[in-house]
Parts: structure tokens; C-alpha cells; sequence
């Protein structure tokens, strides 16, 4: 996954950088969509609808969760190399209309490839597993995958992004939400590929 996201990095995004790094963005509609079709676009899509499964669909997303994201990825709180460097060239006041754009746009479905772990993984997100303490993701994401301002949008997302997240929740590496790091540390490898699985189809 590192390497696609260090190819996306080195065909896409570091020239549009160098171009755009020493000029300041006024915050518009415009301007999001600007930002979002240049800096944005080669890994997420034009539309938020990634193509890559090593970079996660943000189409549809909470305005509030995707601004916070950024604002996490500014601070080095959530760390990722490639955000880092194109958090560095917006300003604070890009973060909420890059959201809201990328928040407009139609999320496209995912595809489930093994039916057997999808059904596993969807008796983990409605039901969670009592004998290990991992309570049911439909909680907090909502039982269709919707999310809200706190938590994101699942319903479509890639297996291997999600699967990449809760590997670091589990880890540590991604600490920005207590009680997802708290939720991953119980969850089994197994559990985890089947959640995947699960959530790419909803």
C-alpha cells in the first residue's frame, strides 16, 4: 500500500505541488473545486470516488469529519506522509469548502469478493462480539454505512483502505479517535479482513 500511495506521490502530485505551493488559496466553491481536481483528484478522483483501493473513497463523507480530517493531517496528529505535504499548501480556511465539495459529490458502491466473509464481517458490524468487548459498528456508523460529523462514511470504501485503518487503530499509528483504537485492539485479523469485506458492499 505504501508503495501505490509513493507512486501516486511521484507520477501526480509532486509536480501539481511545486507548481502550487507558493500560492495562497481564498477560500470559494470555486477554489474547492480547484483545489480538488488538481491537488486531489490523482489519488481520490475527480469526484471522491478513488479508484485505487489503497486510497480511501471520500465522496459522501460529513462535511465536519472530512474538514477535521485535514485539519488532523495540518497538525500531525494524523500522519501520512502524502497529506501532510498537501495539507502544507492549503491554508485553514480551504479545509471546510474542500470538505463540503467532496462531500457533494455521489458516492459510488463498492464490490463484496467473498460473500462468506461478508456475512461474517456483517454479523461483527450489527452485532459486534460480546465475548471479546467489540461493540456493533452500526452504533456509531450507522447501519447503513452513512456515518456522521464524528465517524465516516464505510458503505463502499475499499477493503484494503479499511482494512489498512484498523490495522492502524490497532497499531496505534492512528490514535485521533479513542474509541476506535480501543475497538481495534480487540478485533482479530480475521475479524478485521471480514469487516472489510463487509463494508465494501454495503
Amino acid at each position: 500500500m505504501r508503495s501505490s500511495f509513493l507512486g501516486c506521490l511521484s507520477r501526480w502530485i509532486l509536480p501539481v505541488l511545486l507548481l502550487l505551493s507558493a500560492l495562497p488559496f481564498n477560500a470559494s466553491a470555486t477554489d474547492a473545486r480547484q483545489i480538488a481536481t488538481t491537488l486531489c483528484a490523482a489519488c481520490h478522483g475527480l469526484d471522491g470516488n478513488s479508484s485505487d483501493p489503497a486510497n480511501p473513497k471520500i465522496a459522501g463523507m460529513d462535511v465536519a469529519y472530512l474538514a477535521k480530517q485535514l485539519k488532523y493531517f495540518a497538525s500531525g496528529e494524523r500522519r501520512n506522509e502524502i497529506m501532510a505535504g498537501i495539507v502544507a499548501t492549503l491554508g485553514a480556511a480551504d479545509f471546510l469548502p474542500l470538505a463540503a465539495y467532496f462531500s457533494s459529490q455521489k458516492p459510488l458502491p463498492g464490490k463484496v469478493k467473498d460473500a462468506r466473509l461478508a456475512e461474517l464481517g456483517k454479523r461483527i458490524y450489527e452485532d459486534g462480539n460480546t465475548e471479546t468487548g467489540v461493540p456493533a459498528c452500526a452504533g456509531c456508523h450507522q447501519s447503513s454505512g452513512a456515518g456522521n460529523a464524528r465517524f465516516p462514511r464505510l458503505a463502499g470504501q475499499h477493503q484494503a483502505y479499511t482494512l489498512q485503518q484498523l490495522g492502524e487503530y490497532k497499531t496505534g499509528r492512528r490514535a485521533t479517535d479513542r474509541l476506535m483504537v480501543s475497538v481495534a485492539q480487540r478485533l482479530s485479523t480475521d475479524e478485521m479482513k471480514a469487516l472489510a469485506e463487509y463494508i465494501a458492499g454495503l
